[in-house]
């Protein structure tokens, strides 16, 4: 398993995404409009998992303010999950977040997506508040992490 930092550009970020965004049209059914357009930015902060050269996983942290890094575009391909590749993005991303000065994580995921909540609660993360742009969005489940 090979992690590589990079940025949305990447063409290999932009096909997990592509995949990621189908996925999530059963998830968000009619939201997805709405979260689509926080998910078409330039992102600085990417990690790319490739695994025999194949980019299976993908995960990017976006500055939400001088202090916080939000977690975003977490996706593992579905031919290769359980294999760790999440707890690897996830670990990479926070020390990014960490050498860019962040004193903590936050991230929005669906209710609907229980494995990804119970990754990020073992990687310590809690349920806060709906921030920012999900506020009010009952479908919207948001954590915290201090780093």
């Amino acid at each position: 398993m090979q992690l590589v930092r990079t940025t949305s550009e990447n063409p290999d970020f932009k096909y997990l995404t592509q995949l990621f965004d189908t996925y999530l049209i059963d998830i968000d059914g009619d939201e997805k409009d709405f979260f689509a357009q926080y998910n078409q930015i330039y992102l600085q902060n990417v990690i790319v998992c490739y695994e025999d050269a194949v980019p299976v996983g993908c995960g990017a942290l976006k500055e939400y303010d001088s202090e916080t890094g939000e977690i975003k575009r977490m996706f593992v391909h579905p031919e290769h999950r359980n294999k760790g590749i999440a707890n690897s993005i996830v670990l990479e991303l926070e020390a990014w977040a960490k050498e860019l000065h962040f004193t903590a994580c936050i991230l929005e995921t669906s209710f609907k997506l229980e494995k990804a909540i119970a990754l990020y609660k073992k990687f310590g993360y809690l349920e806060i508040p709906n921030y920012g742009q999900y506020i009010g969005v009952d479908s919207s489940v948001c954590m915290r992490k201090n780093i």
